[in-house]
């Protein structure tokens, strides 16, 4: 929902599960060896404890990733046949990685009898994801594909782990959430990514500071960097840190309307300070507003992938179609959208 790039940076964010699901059916092996079967790409992986090794190639890394991270904690887990299937999009910036990653966790997990608390289970799926695949994502993802519940948003603090599920009803308020896929594909392991957490780093350690989290004057912060770059992108991280704060604060309240023009101000400070859109993605932003969204931005990484917007019930094929036809009207690819349903993370479904 809202808090962008602020994970890594020991910050605060509001996410909240889709429905879409990675489902896995599992059953042990007698073997040390793991297979998995995607029907959605009609392939069959097959790997050994020896073939464990970070940097493997091709989609089942984020299979072999969760092996190799449950063994390297000391959990003893043997091998297994795993069928899976999926209608999470993939490379729209809606965390299908984490979701396919903590479902296989939950199922090697229930297989084993292994007692793994929630955020723990967060923590493995992000290693698993950082150290074995290679990509610098920070723990929101993985935190909110685990703890996520039913008609909820997350708000968790990325330093303490503290979590807390605030009611998100937007039923009740006479709104919905518009998710548009731009059909942008990115990659969160690309170069762009890790220059945006490598700047905010760097600008930590010239502030003297664990994490950007610790900024508590910016516009003195902002005085002691020279580069205007890093300015930037600490403003962004700083003032989206605000933004997730404040909108605890509006949805305690059940005043969920007053999300708007904290999706907008979110969006402004993505394309102008941490410059992470495109301009299919700005395009269905402008246009959602211009269609009567009461507020909209980009979701995910960056480089691409997803819109939400804040729309009236019943709104969302409207708005959708209008985007639709702004794209064909720009030359870019028909998008597809749906309407998000706050719902539960990944569970042991029978």
């Amino acid at each position: 929902m809202i808090g962008e790039h602020t994970d890594y940076n020991d910050g605060y964010v509001m996410p909240f599960a889709l429905a879409q699901r990675v489902m896995i059916a599992a059953a042990p092996r007698n073997d040390d060896s793991w297979s998995v079967t995607s029907l959605n790409n009609e392939s069959t992986k097959i790997f050994s404890a020896a073939d464990l090794e970070p940097g493997m190639a091709g989609w089942q890394a984020y299979v072999a990733g969760v092996v190799w991270v449950l063994k390297e904690a000391g959990h003893r887990i043997g091998g297994a046949d795993l069928v899976l299937t999926s209608d999470v999009p993939e490379g729209a910036g809606l965390s299908s990685s984490a979701a396919l990653e903590c479902a296989v966790l939950t199922a090697l997990t229930d297989l084993a009898d292994l007692d793994i608390v929630g955020i723990e289970r967060a923590k493995l799926a992000r290693r698993s994801e950082n150290i074995f695949v290679g990509a610098p994502t920070g723990l929101m993802d993985q935190a909110a594909s685990i703890l996520c519940t039913a008609g909820h948003a997350l708000f968790f603090d990325c330093r303490t782990d503290a979590a807390e599920q605030v009611l998100f009803d937007t039923t009740s308020a006479g709104l919905e959430i518009l998710v548009l896929d731009t059909k942008t594909p990115h990659a969160l392991v690309d170069s762009e990514y890790a220059a945006r957490r490598a700047s905010c780093e760097q600008a930590a350690r010239l502030l003297g500071l664990a994490a950007l989290r610790d900024v508590t004057d910016l516009d003195a912060a902002l005085s002691q960097l020279p580069d205007p770059v890093i300015k930037r992108r600490v403003r962004h991280v700083v003032t989206e840190n605000a933004r997730v704060l404040e909108a605890v604060k509006v949805l305690r309240a059940g005043r969920i309307a007053e999300l708007a023009p904290l999706l907008d101000a979110s969006h402004e400070s993505m394309r102008n300070d941490f410059e992470i859109t495109v301009p299919q993605v700005d395009l269905a932003v402008e246009t959602a507003r211009a269609s009567g969204a009461l507020g909209a931005r980009m979701t995910g990484g960056g480089f691409g992938g997803c819109i939400i917007a804040l729309v009236g019930l019943g709104e969302s094929e409207r708005i959708g179609r209008e985007i639709a036809d702004s794209f064909a009207a720009a030359g870019y690819g028909p998008p597809s959208h749906f309407t998000a349903v706050p719902s539960a993370g990944a569970e042991r479904l029978q």
